[in-house]
Parts: structure tokens; C-alpha cells; sequence
């Protein structure tokens, strides 16, 4: 790891698929960052990254868990209505971009940016967004053996999707 890679985050956390970066502004969340495992840990920086890492450390625990945190507001109005409708699939179920195109009357490509520019995975679930015939992208990622969905193979395993791993 470099020394503008540690720097740039509050904290790091270790990680089943790898390690999760934390980055906190303002005494508030402001991104979570999927990170390769040669990242290392990093201890938190101050309080609020102590919560996210705990609140992390509780969801890897128990897939039911419920994030509750101080985020920083992020995103376009569009963008805020895919999280919303995103946020709304249960743990153990998936949705396809089309699905959520329609329930909020866009398109499934405008969904799958707006999944892409997500800047609270896990606590905003856009892993649970899958395309119409198989995992789809993630992270603006779709490389079937890349890093991203080996993420998105882990977490949707996590929670009880047996269909992608």
C-alpha cells in the first residue's frame, strides 16, 4: 500500500473478500471503499470510523444487520431514488437492473450508473442488483473473474443467494 492510499482513508478494515476502506469527512461517513486484500489494516482514526468499522464488523457477523451511521449527502436526485428502491430489496433476494428501472420508470442502464456510483456499499446494498440473465456489474466492474464480483459472488452468498457463486 502506498502512503496516499493509507492517507486517504480513516480506517481500514480486513474483510472476508478482502478489506474495506473507510473514509470519514466532517464527523460524518463519506465512502466506503471495496479494497484487494493487500491492503492493511488500518485503526481507526476517530470515532465515527470506529462506528462504521464496529457496524461492518456486525454485518460480516449477521447478514440481518441494520446500519445505522452519519452519512455525508451524496448523489443526484435520480441517483438517490435507485438507492431508495435498492435499499428496499430484502437480505437472501436479488433484483435485476430492469426490475428497479421500472419500479421507479427509468431505464436499467441509468440504474446500473446510479448502482455503480455508490458511495455506501454495504450500508446501501446495490450488490443485490443483478442483470437480467446472470450477476451483472458491480462497481463499475464486470469482469466475470475480477476482484468486484468476486465481492459480489461473497456478499450475495453472505446473504443467503445461492444462484451466483
Amino acid at each position: 500500500m502506498s502512503d496516499h492510499e493509507s492517507t486517504i482513508f480513516s480506517a481500514i478494515l480486513h474483510a472476508p473478500f478482502g478489506a474495506m476502506g473507510i473514509r470519514v469527512e466532517d464527523q460524518q461517513l463519506a465512502e466506503l471503499v471495496y479494497l484487494p486484500p493487500r491492503f492493511k489494516e488500518k485503526a481507526p482514526l476517530d470515532g465515527v470510523s470506529e462506528q462504521v468499522m464496529e457496524q461492518i464488523c456486525a454485518y460480516f457477523d449477521n447478514p440481518d444487520y441494520r446500519f445505522q451511521l452519519p452519512m455525508k449527502p451524496v448523489g443526484t436526485a435520480f441517483q438517490h431514488r435507485v438507492w431508495q428502491a435498492i435499499s428496499a430489496v430484502p437480505r437472501g433476494e436479488v433484483a435485476t437492473y430492469g426490475q428497479i428501472a421500472r419500479h421507479i420508470r427509468s431505464a436499467p442502464r441509468a440504474v446500473g450508473q446510479a448502482c455503480g456510483a455508490n458511495w455506501y456499499p454495504l450500508v446501501i446494498p446495490c450488490h443485490r442488483v443483478t442483470a437480467a440473465g446472470g450477476l451483472g456489474g458491480f462497481a463499475h466492474h464486470d469482469d466475470e473473474t475480477g476482484f468486484h464480483l468476486g465481492v459480489k459472488r461473497w456478499l450475495l452468498a453472505h446473504e443467503g443467494v445461492s444462484a451466483y457463486r
